[in-house]
């Protein structure tokens, strides 16, 4: 049947009741099954059987419920409601808005300016007009233009004295991006330099913002006061927002590849990069804004498609390191995007990935054939379709085996059945394993050659990567974008992955006990402390004070450690920790 202009307002819902009522619908009226449902609407078939149970047992309530769309936030204001009637009545005595609220502040029901404007909106009364502004007594006071941000030079650099700084902590973190070669890395990337600034003072000014855990770019005016943070890249102060705000559109998704390409071999030296091969995955980060340039994709914690940037993630299975992303993916490239980055790793490594390990969203079967005709080794899952569920609930008794799982936690028994199976060409293993927590059977499919028992425990690693974009959402932000171009998007995830990987190498620097601390743990541990910064002709010193783990740091041996940062002009860092 061929479908009319608009169809997609019924096929495709966007709103949650819709979408619960067409799910509804479709079960009853269509007898279409639960399985079909959840392809369609973008549910899990769980989520299907539970709308059914739940509006069979009436806790949806009536059918037409479904469709009240309540504004959202609270249904009584008390405050508001018990001020009303005092409001309109001063209104209507020729009070202004601010005389209304200092009124309502001595009578014991203080309401804001914005509270009181709502009710008389609501009313149908205006604003009372303005009173004529009392001249001023005197010119207003001339205010200080901003000072011009500039790279400093070897006049400009303090050669004595200290500095008091919030942010003494962050230059911990310079010797890692020392050691990553982060002027070589910016060099490799082609990352553009601008009129007034070189790419490397740009790059490691959005980097501070980015190491302290600013929320968005524009919270720099909440630290530009502080000229250390200026310091630390080479400059007098940190760029206005504007700068920082715009510097990632100059940008293009050849030099986020290229600045890869250059990260692989000191990921390598290191050592945060395993033999227990990557996680791929797919992550979509949520779009604010009204712009329709982006593609709609289902976003988890919104359980809907909604205008998103998607995101793919490639991490190293042993160690965490996410080596490789791409935020410039449209629908159609989605499920080619693993064979683009075969390519990557092969032309960075040397050689293609030994194994790969993804869910079944991931890719088609057409590009699992072509990865097997390669030689990459993969783990994944097959979508269960009713008809191969039902032919597993006729397998005897007798057609399982059971293993023993070496994970903590619960479910350490699990049974399998493996048969072999053709897909797209290609004879790959398929194995059917109960006992993982799920209702029905979790099929992997597979060209490895490992057992059984091997297999299920590395597929269980795959959730690592999961766990670590929730690391790098709290910690860096990650879904605090509001881009309407993915462009800046790809670009500002290169930068949080070079931050993570920045926190990851000083915390391998340290005890085994912060190996495996999170971003922002570390942070609160030992980033986020203030100090003083002390000045000689050729050095800066930073003064940390000490807290309770201060002794992680002087056990690395920090209070000896003295290095030449590049982009100060030949200068060393140094620091101290003195008594309180």
């Amino acid at each position: 049947m061929t479908q009319r202009p608009g169809h997609e307002q019924f096929t495709a819902p966007t709103h949650p009741t819709q979408r619960r009522y067409e799910a509804l619908r479709a079960y009853h009226v269509e007898g279409v099954s639960a399985q079909q449902i959840a392809d369609r609407l973008g549910y899990t078939r769980a989520s299907v059987e539970t709308l059914v149970r739940d509006f069979r047992k009436g806790r949806l309530g009536e059918l037409t419920e479904l469709f009240a769309s309540a504004r959202p936030g609270p249904k009584r204001q008390p405050k508001k409601d018990a001020a009303r009637e005092r409001v309109i009545e001063l209104r209507r005595q020729r009070h202004g808005i601010e005389e209304i609220v200092e009124v309502l502040g001595r009578e014991g029901t203080p309401l804001s300016r914005t509270a009181v404007w709502e009710i008389l909106s609501e009313a149908g009364l205006s604003r009372m007009p303005q009173p004529a502004a009392s001249p001023k007594p005197g010119p207003a006071p001339q205010r200080l233009a901003a000072e011009k941000v500039r790279v400093l030079s070897d006049a400009d650099w303090p050669t004595h004295g200290s500095m008091q700084t919030q942010h003494a902590g962050l230059f911990l973190l310079l010797p890692e991006l020392v050691g990553f070669d982060l002027p070589g890395l910016v060099k490799a990337a082609g990352w553009p330099s601008t009129s007034q600034l070189p790419a490397i003072n740009s790059v490691l000014s959005l980097m501070a913002l980015k190491l302290s855990g600013r929320r968005r770019r524009s919270h720099v005016q909440s630290v530009v006061h502080d000229p250390a943070l200026g310091l630390l890249a080479g400059l007098n102060a940190l760029p206005k927002t504007w700068h920082l705000s715009t510097y990632s559109y100059r940008t293009n998704r050849t030099q986020q590849l290229a600045f890869f390409g250059a990260l692989q071999p000191r990921l390598k030296e290191a050592g945060l990069l395993g033999e227990q091969g990557l996680n791929l995955d797919f992550h979509t980060i949520m779009s604010y804004g009204q712009d329709t340039v982006l593609d709609k994709n289902y976003v988890p914690r919104r359980s809907q498609r909604t205008r998103s940037v998607l995101t793919f993630i490639a991490q190293d299975g042993q160690k965490h390191t996410i080596i490789y992303a791409n935020a410039e993916l449209t629908a159609r490239q989605q499920s080619g995007e693993v064979i683009e980055f075969c390519r990557f790793y092969e032309k960075t490594h040397g050689e293609l990935p030994k194994l790969l390990v993804f869910d079944q969203k991931l890719t088609t079967q057409q590009h699992l054939a072509e990865l097997d005709e390669l030689g990459v080794g993969f783990i994944t899952l097959r979508q269960r379709s009713p008809r191969l569920i039902a032919t597993l609930e006729q397998l005897p008794a007798s057609a399982w085996t059971k293993t023993r799982l070496d994970r903590s936690g619960k479910h350490k028994t699990a049974s399998y059945h493996e048969t072999p199976v053709t897909l797209a060409g290609r004879t790959l293993r398929q194995i059917a394993v109960n006992g993982l927590g799920r209702e029905q059977a979790t099929l992997i499919i597979t060209n490895q050659q490992s057992t059984v028992k091997q297999l299920i425990e590395r597929y269980g690693q795959r959730w690592g990567i999961e766990n670590q974009l929730a690391e790098q959402i709290r910690a860096f932000h990650l879904d605090s974008l509001a881009s309407q171009v993915p462009l800046a998007v790809d670009f500002d995830i290169a930068l949080t992955i070079l931050a993570d990987i920045t926190y990851r190498r000083f915390a391998h620097g340290l005890h085994t006990a912060y190996h495996n601390k999170t971003p922002d743990t570390i942070r609160d541990y030992l980033i986020d402390a203030s100090g003083e910064l002390r000045f000689t002709p050729n050095n800066i010193e930073v003064a940390l004070r000490r807290r309770t783990h201060t002794p992680a740091l002087l056990d690395a041996g920090y209070q000896d450690r003295r290095i030449t940062v590049p982009w100060w002009n030949g200068r060393t860092l140094s620091y101290s920790f003195p008594a309180r």
